[in-house]
């Protein structure tokens, strides 16, 4: 996956996640389980996303192989501390 690919990815997600929240405003899907578990899904997909392309630009910066960068597990992005 490339860089444009994870950018491109990032923005459907992040397009998806406005449109949620906007619902839940207009109290339209208000906050029912369903939304819940779909937002949180896509803070996590957000977070891999985010990982992948700060290690790529990295590991591109450090003269490495941004192509070796992998998705990290849900498990482990989200323990990270910010």
């Amino acid at each position: 996956m490339d860089d444009k690919t994870i950018l491109s990815r990032i923005s459907d997600l992040v397009d998806e996640e406005h449109r949620l929240r906007a619902q839940a405003q207009a109290h339209e899907t208000g906050t029912d389980d369903e939304a819940r578990t779909r937002l949180r899904e896509l803070e996590e997909s957000l977070d891999q996303c985010w990982d992948l392309l700060r290690r790529r630009r990295a590991a591109r910066q450090a003269h490495g192989d941004p192509e070796a960068q992998g998705a990290r597990p849900t498990s482990e992005v989200e323990r990270y501390l910010q």
